[in-house]
């Protein structure tokens, strides 16, 4: 399995639901009689719904489209919930989902944000996240493929497993591509398991797309589709001078300005990744500053090992037309 990137600190996890205090708990909560009233804020707080979604907000630059729809989706789950409680047949709804967009748009991050948010409201039993791409499901030989899915299907039970850039499962025209057997047991674990696990495929909108005509058994099970978009210039200054804090660096002021004109080279370049390339480019001008500062002669302090200037970004290749590497 692979971790993929995620920007901001983890969310803290909401806390188990009580199901003494009133709040969501695996079978739904307390009973309600007919007279009863509930508070739905309450149960949202008491399920830890509005600390998820205030993570969101606080630590997610931009994806206002992403966070509507995910409150959409928190608000319709509390209310089946609170539904269920007074016996109104509602059945369970379907998790699975469909996250499309480019790479370092954020997916991976808002799926671990989504296995928090229904394990507090009592739908999954762990709310862990699981990523998987086709290597870690699609085997080399007869036989290898169905314990190696199975295996991944396994670990992901109660919680999310996020298969990032599904569409590299499906291979039509290679006979000997065992992606289709992968297809088919994962198809089988989101039926027999729709109450235990949510599987969230993902990746870039048009091949998902063909995927789904492929594979049309895989979209029939597919609830929610998500589409991130991509960071604006000023998102993605924001997101790195985030990530730099979290570093406990600082630009210079110079250097956020310098960090503005890459990104804006760098977004019209090949093989641009959204957040993942921010962090490369930081990563990189984190070297540079620190071999200018070993080849200082004089002493220094912590401002100037706390600090990236502008020379720090600036003598990226971006800046004379050569691509990012």
């Amino acid at each position: 399995m692979s971790t993929r990137i995620a920007f901001g600190a983890a969310a803290p996890r909401p806390a188990d639901p009580d199901p003494v205090s009133g709040s969501l708990s695996d079978d739904g909560g307390p009973e309600l009689a007919p007279g009863d009233t509930v508070d739905l804020g309450e149960v949202r707080r008491a399920a830890g719904v509005d600390d998820v979604l205030d993570a969101l907000d606080r630590e997610l630059v931009g994806l206002a489209p992403v966070k509507q729809r995910l409150r959409e989706l928190a608000a319709l789950l509390v209310v089946d919930r609170v539904r269920a409680r007074f016996g109104t047949a509602t059945d369970r709804p379907t998790l699975h989902m469909c996250f499309t967009g480019n790479p370092g748009t954020g997916k991976t991050t808002v799926a671990q944000r989504m296995a928090g948010l229904l394990h507090g409201l009592g739908y999954l039993r762990r709310g862990h996240l699981v990523t998987a791409t086709r290597d870690d499901l699609v085997g080399q030989y007869v036989g290898h493929t169905a314990p190696k899915t199975k295996e991944i299907v396994q670990k992901a039970l109660g919680g999310v497993l996020f298969v990032d850039e599904a569409y590299y499962l499906h291979r039509p025209g290679n006979e000997r591509d065992y992606g289709g057997e992968a297809i088919e047991i994962l198809l089988q674990a989101m039926e027999d398991h729709r109450d235990d696990v949510a599987v969230i495929l993902a990746g870039y909108a048009d091949r998902m797309d063909t995927f789904f005509t492929a594979n049309p058994g895989m979209q029939s099970r597919v609830a929610h589709h998500v589409d991130f978009p991509d960071f604006s210039v000023g998102e993605l200054a924001e997101i790195g001078q985030r990530m730099v804090s979290d570093l406990d660096l600082e630009l210079s002021g110079e250097a956020r300005t310098t960090l503005h004109e890459y990104l804006t080279l760098r977004v019209e370049q090949p093989w641009f990744a959204g957040a993942r390339s921010v962090r490369n480019a930081l990563d990189r001008a984190r070297m540079r500053q620190a071999l200018r500062l070993s080849a200082g002669t004089g002493r220094i302090g912590l401002p100037e090992l706390r600090t990236l200037t502008a020379a720090d970004l600036r003598a990226s290749r971006v800046f004379d037309g050569g691509l990012s590497r």
